[in-house]
Order: C-alpha cells, then sequence, then structure tokens
C-alpha cells in the first residue's frame, strides 16, 4: 500500500517512471529486509535474557546492560537500511 502511495506521488515529471517505480521498490525491499533480521535477532537476544535472569536473578543489572547494548548494535543495522532506502528515494544517483 505504501508503495503504491509512493508511486503516485513520488518522481514528478522529471524523472523516468520505471526508474521511479524501481527506486520506490528497492526503498520498500531494503526497509524491509533491514528490518527481518534485527527484529529476529531482538526477539531471541531478549528471551534468552529473560531465561537468563530467571536463572541467576543476581546477574540482572549485567544481563540488562549487555541486552541493551546489543539492542543498540542490531537496531543500527535497521537504520543503515533505512539511510538506504532515504537516499533512493531523495538523493536517486539513477535519476536523470
Amino acid at each position: 500500500m505504501v508503495v503504491i502511495i509512493l508511486l503516485i506521488f513520488y518522481g514528478g515529471i522529471f524523472m523516468n517512471p520505471i526508474v521511479a517505480a524501481a527506486s520506490v521498490v528497492a526503498a520498500g525491499l531494503a526497509v524491509g529486509l533491514a528490518a527481518i533480521g534485527p527484529g529476529m535477532g531482538q526477539g531471541t537476544a531478549a528471551g534468552y535474557a529473560v531465561e537468563g535472569i530467571a536463572r541467576q536473578p543476581e546477574a540482572e543489572g549485567k544481563i540488562r546492560g549487555a541486552l541493551l547494548l546489543s539492542f543498540a548494535f542490531m537496531e543500527s543495522l535497521t537504520i543503515y537500511g533505512l539511510v538506504v532506502a532515504l537516499a533512493l528515494l531523495f538523493a536517486n544517483p539513477f535519476a536523470g
């Protein structure tokens, strides 16, 4: 749905329609694929962190700190995908 809306309003009269369509589809794929891996990783890491805290409640602080740091690294991959998508949409190197 979002891709269709972007195809309608993006590009204007200055861009080849095929380049505009490919850019929007590539931007959607970049964000979607960049979010799949970190999302699965965050879910797995949170599950193991909860298991670890349940087994050793006295280590909660260390586990939580390591978990938050790993979440930051995982989320940076999603942000890189967003940057690539925004570059394809607004600073497109393929637009004539």
